[in-house]
């Protein structure tokens, strides 16, 4: 199994956080990461384990309270990677463009998802990064498979 490791900065451009806050997570022990050389790298997997523990403590500092008779419905959040290789700009484009368009429905299943996309066209490869609920990442994979296709 190929694991993918990113730098500093690839970390905080798929975040959308600066390139000292990633360093400030890793340096506190909230990001495990690797020195290579003089530079830092982070695994998928710990970026995936730290992206989901970080939407968990968001969601769980709510206060909840439960009325005799009530109860709050289960919520369930995911998040997944998707990396397309062998793309060119345009078919980037047009995946990119009908994606959008799907967050951009007024579907209830779209609303407190985040969807975020990176082309690199040095390696000619898509990065797709989901956020969301289980129906929410379950519809958008199917969209990529049927774009992708």
């Amino acid at each position: 199994m190929e694991s993918k490791f990113y730098t500093i900065d690839e970390v905080a451009a798929q975040l959308g956080m600066h390139h000292k806050t990633i360093r400030k997570f890793i340096t506190e022990g909230k990001l495990p990461a690797s020195k290579v050389g003089k530079q830092w790298r982070i695994s998928g997997h710990d970026l995936s384990v730290f992206v989901e523990k970080n939407e968990r403590k968001s969601e769980s500092n709510e206060d909840v309270s439960y009325s005799k008779g009530e109860r709050e419905e289960l919520k369930v959040s995911v998040s997944s990677v998707v990396e397309i290789s062998g793309i060119a700009p345009e078919e980037y484009s047009r995946i990119s463009s009908m994606l959008l368009a799907v967050m951009n429905c007024d579907d209830p299943v779209t609303r407190r998802s985040t969807i975020n996309m990176k082309y690199f066209a040095d390696e000619k490869k898509m990065r797709i990064m989901l956020w969301g609920g289980v129906k929410f990442v379950e519809g958008m994979l199917g969209s990529i498979s049927v774009l992708t296709e």
